[in-house]
């Protein structure tokens, strides 16, 4: 049996397109669904992300997101939890989190 290859996108095209439930990722030129999260899963992702900032945040040492796009290396993914160094969060003019982030995180956690 002869299968077709999946077409390609470029990163550019992919992030013009509209956020999806659950998150896509663009890897190797393909987009790749993410399975929606389950109740354990989402359980165990949100005790995380709380005890790391518990422990990171108050010192000015990291801050972990849940679920967060980021796009950097050609590739944009959602990992399940991305930690950033305090000094490597990229940061708006007057010090708020960017909503954009193209810098791959110290630290993810996936499924």
């Amino acid at each position: 049996m002869v299968q077709t290859p999946a077409k390609t996108i470029t990163l550019a095209e992919f992030l013009k397109q509209p956020e999806t439930k659950p998150a896509c990722e663009y890897i190797d030129g393909q987009i790749i669904q993410k399975p929606l999260p389950q109740g354990q899963h989402s359980t165990i992702q949100g005790e995380l992300v709380t005890a790391i900032n518990t422990v990171t945040k108050p010192g000015n040492l990291a801050w972990a997101f849940p679920e967060l796009r980021c796009t950097f290396g050609g590739r944009s993914v959602v990992p399940d939890l991305s930690v950033f160094r305090w000094q490597r969060l990229p940061k708006n003019d007057d010090g708020t989190i960017a909503n954009t982030l193209n810098a791959a995180p110290d630290w993810t956690k996936d499924k």
